[in-house]
């Protein structure tokens, strides 16, 4: 979907109906959803060992490309997929083969030739994988990128290929360029240890117009001096070369180095506040009217890889907005979507090509060369996150401030108002406004495609849901809520994800769900709605969710209850509604949990309202909920157990089995639990399926089924008749997913336990390992033992009669 936005919501209240006016100025907008796409993409081409092939040939894999890579990875937020990379590098000790000529001609002495842009470039990469910089395969990268920096001679200051060992000096030519030199300022930058002689060195290659130029450039000169070869050359300023032809312009070599000049700046250089405005100056008036860049010879033409570097940089210096968002779409433009479903390019979604034209050729013919992708959408994918380099190697991987979708120009005015918190965190009943934008998707996409096309087109605007009572059009942020976790599940429309999270973290957007603005005349707050808010914003690592989950733990009781406050608290106490709670607080719970145990029925199902001491049986669909809230703990990238995880009582242990168990006497064989008149209740069926899959229990039957139930226009219907029906495709999510949110790519948490048990409460593993076994399922077991029963008791039956026929005829027993 090809962005499109509104401006922040303003709200005046005037008699009780507050008036929304959406307009907008240009303003630079990032895209971590496109980005998160094209990183899904990207790792996928990684081998398992986390190497890329060299298209050149020869033994060595493309170890340049492997740590580009690797920085859009951690831009994205998606570093843990870069792992293998830096494993390869560190851990295996493959690193040295990039920076020294070891790998070339292993045990020759070349350990000590130090290639220096690969160093430095090697350097960054170990700041901003978290790696230790000063012992990386063994090296202390710092150190040996202060080392190369030459301190005398033709190439003072230069960062520079060179040989420690004396003998092999005269067989080392120093190749190194502006990008080497760049990353070894941003690498020294983030180490907090800036290099003058490097940075000033890096400035030399800055032409007065503001470009850089890439190679340092040897011209003859008649000077004398430590500057000058003894053939007397010297290596020429960019202003100096131009008259020679030797410095032509590089978007490439200027995108980086202006990334170098603001990680040097931010960590305390002075003097460069000129060059970084004459940079920024230069690239704004150098940007082709279709919003992309070109980079150096050979590549002069505009292009993603180029482009994305560029918008990155100009990002992260401020003051070009326009410029960025203007790159954006330049860069969206050559993006594989999910709207390519039905052309060549399906299966690639996220893949960004070198320009719009390869994009367009790919739709028809596929990818050709993918190396050429990766290399296109590596660098492209960092104007799309728009983290700096320097923000990147210190870590500080959230996007900028303001990063948000750029909103048109139009003005749209409408009657519009928070909803009343009449019951605040449920879905209001009222008629859903269509977006006006559509987002297609073609009869051959998955269920999961179309039921995701068709949740996105309830967005109005791209970011929220509406509501229709009483003739007034309302805001409906629960809806909104549920929408991008449903869509959190199905993996689909990461633009719609994006648009519709910063909606709801927009503070007038907090306000008015969680707190009740306009309508509270005093403080209030609302379980519910922080709780799936400190969700929606852990999902988007959205620095608001720490004060949002604050603000939910002060509603906290003593004894693990969570209470509203204001005239319009949720007196409802739901346990669906304390499960919600108890998952935005899975780090420090506290007695939440135990409070949830204290409430299961005695078949172990668990009831519908929180306020029920003590019962038989209970509710499927807050039994649901709580087997969610009870698996749940923080994210981790290890795969959750089957025994009893630290922290876990016995009790927890038995009381999560016996819920699971529960869950699984009521769906059919298909995973569909039935209403009256044998109709699949969509909702219930969804929510039971995305229960179990978090217990690590099957729930492929459920999305088969479910997905049968998609229609043309991609939504559900409450039962199997009747009209497409917008709560139930939303309810049914999970389910055509076959899976939970909870279990979804970036997901702020994980599951802790998964069954069958091993140890912990063994007692209970046969019964669940039934389900994960290929023995029939639990209700043809149950329901063959049934049938022996009735078999059994018409035989002893008929030998009852039988007895008494014959003792009528005289007959002895």
């Amino acid at each position: 979907m090809r962005r499109r936005s509104l401006a922040a919501v303003a709200f005046a209240v005037s008699a009780g109906v507050v008036a929304a006016l959406l307009t907008g100025t240009a303003a630079a907008a990032n895209d971590p959803g496109a980005a998160k796409a094209n990183s899904r993409w990207l790792a996928t081409k990684l081998k398992p060992d986390g190497t890329l092939e060299n298209p050149n040939g020869g033994a060595l894999p493309d170890h340049g490309l492997m740590l580009d890579v690797l920085f859009a990875l951690y831009a994205s937020g998606d570093g843990a997929k870069a792992e293998p990379i830096m494993k390869f590098l560190d851990d295996e000790g493959h690193a040295s083969d990039y920076f020294t000529w070891d790998g070339l001609v292993p045990g020759a002495g070349y350990d000590k030739v130090i290639v220096g842009g690969s160093l430095a470039k090697t350097l960054v990469a170990a700041q901003v994988s978290s790696r230790d910089p000063r012992n990386v395969d063994g090296y202390d990268l710092v150190a040996e990128t202060h080392a190369a920096i030459m301190r005398k001679g033709p190439d003072k200051g230069r960062i520079s290929d060179y040989s420690k060992d004396p003998d092999l000096a005269g067989a080392v030519n120093n190749d190194a360029n502006s990008f080497g030199q760049a990353l070894g300022v941003i690498g020294l930058a983030a180490a907090g240890e800036n290099d003058r002689i490097a940075i000033d060195r890096l400035l030399t290659q800055q032409c007065s117009e503001g470009y850089f130029r890439l190679v340092f450039e040897y011209m003859p000169t008649k000077e004398t001096g430590d500057h000058v070869t003894p053939d007397g050359r010297k290596v020429s300023t960019c202003d100096e070369g131009k008259p020679l032809g030797l410095s032509p312009t590089d978007g490439d070599a200027t995108g980086l180095g202006l990334s170098a000049l603001l990680a040097a700046r931010k960590a305390g250089a002075t003097g460069l506040d000129a060059p970084i405005a004459k940079t920024v100056s230069w690239l704004k008036a150098n940007q082709t009217p279709g919003g992309g860049w070109g980079g150096g010879v050979s590549t002069e033409a505009p292009n993603t890889n180029s482009t994305g570097m560029i918008v990155q940089a100009l990002a992260d210096a401020g003051g070009a907005d326009a410029a960025v968002d203007k790159g954006v779409r330049y860069l969206k433009s050559a993006q594989a979507t999910a709207a390519d479903s039905g052309t060549k390019l399906a299966g690639e979604l996220g893949a960004i090509a070198y320009n719009p034209a390869s994009y367009e050729a790919a739709r028809a013919s596929g990818i050709s060369g993918a190396d050429t992708w990766i290399r296109a959408g590596a660098q492209a994918s960092l104007g799309l996150s728009q983290i700096g380099f320097y923000a990147l190697a210190k870590g500080e991987t959230q996007p900028p401030a303001g990063g948000t979708p750029a909103p048109t120009t139009t003005t749209i005015t409408k009657s519009m108002t928070p909803p009343r918190p009449k019951k605040a965190g449920t879905t209001r009943a009222s008629t859903v406004v269509q977006s006006p934008a559509t987002i297609a998707a073609p009869d051959t996409a998955t269920p999961a495609a179309r039921l995701g096309a068709y949740l996105a087109n309830r967005l109005v605007g791209g970011d929220h849901v509406e509501v229709t009572e009483d003739g007034k059009t309302y805001v409906d942020y629960d809806a909104t809520a549920d929408v991008v976790l449903a869509l959190r599940a199905l993996d689909q429309q990461p633009d719609s994800v994006v648009r519709a999270s910063q909606f709801l973290l927009k503070p007038e957007a907090v306000q008015a769900y969680a707190h009740g603005a306009p309508y509270e005349q005093g403080e209030a707050s609302y379980a519910g709605p922080l709780a799936k808010l400190v969700l929606v914003a852990e999902f988007a690592k959205a620095d608001v969710a720490g004060q949002l989950r604050a603000d939910l733990v002060k509603l906290r009781g003593t004894g693990g209850e969570f209470t509203d406050t204001g005239s319009f608290a949720d007196a409802d106490e739901t346990v669906e509604r304390h499960a919600w709670a108890v998952l935005a607080t899975a780090a420090d719970p506290g007695p939440a949990v135990e409070l949830l145990l204290s409430r299961q029925c005695a078949d172990g199902t668990f009831p519908k309202h929180l306020d029920t001491v003590e019962c038989g049986s209970g509710d499927l669909a807050a039994t649901a909920a709580a087997v969610t809230a009870l698996a749940a703990g923080p994210h981790t990238d290890a795969a959750p157990p089957s025994r009893r995880p630290d922290g876990w009582s016995e009790r927890r242990v038995s009381a999560f089995v016996s819920a699971v168990g529960a869950l699984g006497v009521r769906p059919t064989g298909e995973g569909v639990v039935t209403g009256e008149g044998g109709e699949p209740d969509v909702a219930l069926s969804a929510a039971v399926a995305a229960a179990r899959q978090t217990a690590g229990l099957d729930a492929s039957g459920t999305a088969r089924s479910l997905g049968k139930l998609v229609r043309a226009d991609g939504g559900l219907a409450k039962g199997s008749a009747g009209e497409t029906d917008f709560p139930a495709s939303l309810a049914a999510a999970q389910g055509v997913a076959g899976r939970s949110w909870l279990t979804a790519a970036d997901s702020p948490l994980s599951p802790a336990i998964r069954l069958p048990l091993t140890e912990a409460n063994p007692s209970a593993a046969p019964v669940l390992a039934a389900e994960q076994s290929d023995s029939p399922p639990s209700w043809l077991i149950w329901g063959l033992a049934g049938l022996a029963v009735l078999l059994l008791l018409t035989v002893i039956a008929l030998v009852f009669v039988l007895r008494r026929f014959t003792k009528k005829k005289g007959a002895t027993p």
